[in-house]
């Protein structure tokens, strides 16, 4: 038997056990997806202190890079050259600016924000039930002439009342709601405690990466260059960069956007004096950052609970924030953001609900730069492709396919 034949089996065979052993692992995959995915979980939450430290050193970089840029100017006058003493100095002074920021923000977030959101939370709970008879009132006087809506609205009433004013029969019910109780504080303090753990440690994880970021980065390029081929190695690194452009420049841009959003709603809601002022701000600030569904999602609930003090101050409060969001949208969004991910509303609404599926409301966030990497490389693929074919890459070459 000829070579060429014996070469033509031996790649069927390859061919054939690969796809076998594709199948085979398809298989176990999905057989078995319950295991792999509590396993995930797993090793996610112990991952996640070092998930939130490199979160942190993303987010403080550019405050950390500033620093150190500014030292270095002012130590250049003191240092004839650049030594190692003035770097370390630069390093030790862009971290303590950038822990001091991290803490000053937060710090002012908790002590602002806490107090009075639990002040407006308590206030809700107080006077839910009032407001549900309110609100109970007007709509049996609406459905009057409506006999089964009527029923129904009654039937939830009495549920919701209950769920209030229900008050316990037996010394077996109050065990009940006291164990309740207990488990409840339990693994709040648990997940608290957790939480504050992995915070800790994550501002550890970021000053050491905020520290080594320019070592790793030339250790990662060397490895590059070492495991692909020179063109291969600047592509990855090509494409890296975009993603950087495109996380830094979308989300660090999303979030002043929807920190001036927030500050803006509690301004205007404060001039109207409506109910709830700082709670309600802080639900749209918070879902602003979410493109698209956002404000549709930040604005139905806040508008129902407007609604249980007053029908017509929620009417006001709606035009409030749909006048906001045109502002946003035409104005200030465009400013901060720019067209920073080229993305079309399609594709900005396909991401969302695909990411926000997989992911929840973390996948609603990156959604639309992680969509815009992923249609970035698969157009790069497809133009190098279409390159070594000789044919145009220009959307116009292949509106007549007899020309091809």
């Amino acid at each position: 038997m000829k070579r060429e034949n014996w070469t033509e089996q031996i790649k069927w065979g390859i061919t054939a056990f690969l796809v076998l052993a594709a199948t085979s692992l398809l298989f176990i995959i999905v057989s078995h997806l319950e295991t792999i995915n509590k396993n995930f979980n797993l090793f996610i939450q112990i991952l996640m202190p070092i998930i939130y430290g490199a979160v942190l050193a993303y987010l403080m970089s550019p405050v950390y890079n500033f620093v150190v840029k500014m030292t270095d100017i002012l130590l250049a006058k003191l240092f004839r050259k650049k030594s190692k003493k003035q770097s370390t100095i630069s390093s030790f002074l862009a971290t303590i600016c950038s822990l001091l920021f991290l803490v000053f923000i937060g710090g002012s977030l908790v002590s602002l924000l806490i107090p009075e959101l639990t002040k407006s939370i308590y206030n809700l709970y107080m006077t839910l039930p009032d407001a549900l008879n309110r609100s109970y009132e007007r709509i049996q006087t609406l459905l009057t002439n409506y006999p089964e809506a009527r029923e129904y609205v009654e039937d939830l009433y009495t549920e919701i009342s209950a769920f209030f004013s229900s008050k316990p029969e037996s010394a077996q019910t109050i065990l009940g709601h006291l164990q309740n109780i207990a488990a409840f504080f339990r693994d709040g303090i648990w997940n608290t405690f957790t939480v504050v753990k992995n915070i800790l440690i994550g501002l550890i994880v970021m000053v050491y990466l905020l520290n080594l970021k320019k070592t790793l980065k030339l250790q990662f390029r060397k490895l590059l260059f070492a495991i692909f081929s020179k063109e291969k190695a600047k592509g990855i690194i090509e494409e890296l960069q975009y993603v950087h452009k495109m996380f830094g420049g979308f989300i660090l841009g999303k979030i002043i956007d929807s920190v001036i959003i927030g500050i803006l709603t509690f301004f205007v809601l404060s001039i109207m004096k409506m109910p709830y002022t700082l709670l309600v701000s802080v639900i749209i600030g918070v879902t602003n950052v979410v493109p698209f569904f956002g404000p549709f999602v930040g604005a139905i609930p806040c508008i129902i609970l407007i609604m249980l003090s007053s029908p017509l101050q929620a009417l006001y409060f709606a035009i409030a924030i749909l006048a906001i969001q045109q502002l946003d949208g035409n104005v200030i969004g465009p400013k901060i953001l720019g067209d920073s991910t080229g993305l079309s509303s399609f594709w900005v609404l396909f991401s969302i609900i695909l990411f926000g599926g997989l992911f929840g409301f973390v996948g609603m966030i990156i959604a639309v730069p992680l969509w815009a990497v992923i249609l970035n490389s698969i157009r790069r693929y497809a133009n190098k492709r279409l390159e070594k074919k000789q044919i145009p890459n220009s959307a116009e070459y292949f509106e007549d396919l007899g020309k091809i």
